[in-house]
């Protein structure tokens, strides 16, 4: 009976614990906006700030996969001939107003030097897609 009361208490112990990391945080949102520039170039492409489909950030705070969002971005402007040999760098924020803001500081960093022309990539143009897992 004694050893009963034991195996019990471990499967109570066991099933409380398992049900309890099923729970799924529900995503949370999350923007981003994407910068492709070239140091033998003077165009600087910047997407427009985007809602990420089905991202997730680490307890950290980061964005998984996020060197995949960069890589399709370097992708896209190399495949359509806008930049050769890119360097792309995505910004992520759970507030827009925030990623607004980032975004205006950047644009006018690079708007400062006359050499440098900046373009926009619109949504209908661009779009980041949710990585497949791998």
């Amino acid at each position: 009976m004694k050893y009963m009361k034991i195996l019990f208490a471990v499967a109570l112990v066991f099933t409380v614990c398992s049900a309890a990391t099923l729970k799924k945080e529900a995503p949370k949102t999350v923007y981003a906006f994407g910068v492709a520039a070239s140091f033998t170039d003077t165009v600087v492409y910047f997407t427009d700030i985007q809602l990420l489909d089905s991202a997730s950030l680490t307890k950290e705070g980061f964005l998984m996969h996020r060197e995949m969002y960069s890589y399709q971005l370097k992708n896209f402007v190399e495949d359509n001939h806008l930049l050769q040999n890119s360097t792309c760098m995505i910004y992520f924020s759970e507030s827009k107003a925030k990623l607004q803001k980032e975004s205006s500081r950047l644009m006018a960093k690079y708007k400062k030097g006359q050499s440098t022309m900046v373009q926009n990539l619109e949504v209908g143009r661009f779009k980041f897609v949710k990585p497949e897992e791998q």
